[in-house]
C-alpha cells in the first residue's frame, strides 16, 4: 500500500531547504525501496530528550538535541534518522517493537519514547525521539497498525532473537 503525503515546504527545516541536510541517507536508500515505503518525510525538525541516561562513554542526567531528520515507514521496518544517523532501526515483527511508546504532543509531534537498552546493552536511562510533521498523526496510525498486524499470536515465535 503506497501512501503519498502533499507536505507544505515551510514544514521542512532550513538546513533542509538550504543544503538538504536531514534527508534520508543514500546508503540506506536502496534497502528501504527494496522493502517499499509506506510513508517517508524527511527534513523534519525533531529532537533527543536523554533523561537520566548511561553509557560507557557519556552521563547524563538530562539532555536536549535538536536535529533535522527523517522518518521511513516500510513493509519491513520503522527507521528514523538524526542527521544521516540511525536513532530508531526496528523490524515490524521484531519483539523490541513492543517496548517502543508511540504518541502525539501538540497535534504535530510524534514522540517515540524508549528505554536506551532496547537498542544498545550498554546504555541506561529513558530516550525520547521527537519528530514535528503535519502528518505526525498518520504516523502514528501507520506506525499502530503495522505493530498491531505483526505481533506474533500466543505459542508463536517472532522468528527473531
Amino acid at each position: 500500500m503506497q501512501m503519498r503525503q502533499t507536505v507544505n515546504p515551510m514544514s521542512k527545516t532550513l538546513l533542509y531547504r538550504l543544503f538538504k541536510i536531514g534527508r534520508i541517507p543514500k546508503g540506506a536508500l536502496e534497502q528501504i525501496r527494496k522493502e517499499g515505503v509506506v510513508m517517508q518525510e524527511e527534513g523534519i525538525g525533531g529532537t533527543v530528550t536523554l533523561k537520566n541516561f548511561r553509557s560507557p562513554t557519556r552521563r547524563s542526567g538530562w539532555r536536549r538535541s535538536w536535529f533535522s531528520g527523517s522518518i521511513v515507514l516500510t513493509e519491513e521496518h520503522f527507521l528514523a534518522f538524526q542527521y544521516s544517523t540511525p536513532v530508531i532501526g526496528v523490524a515490524w515483527g521484531h519483539e523490541k517493537i513492543k517496548t517502543l511508546n508511540c504518541f502525539i504532543e501538540d497535534g504535530d509531534t510524534l514522540c517515540v519514547a524508549f528505554d536506551a537498552s532496547t537498542f544498545n546493552d550498554d546504555w541506561s536511562g529513558d530516550v525520547e525521539v521527537r519528530f514535528t510533521t503535519p502528518s505526525a498523526q498518520v504516523f502514528l496510525e501507520r506506525i499502530q497498525h503495522n505493530i498491531g498486524q505483526h505481533l506474533p499470536t500466543p505459542g508463536e515465535s517472532s522468528g527473531q532473537p
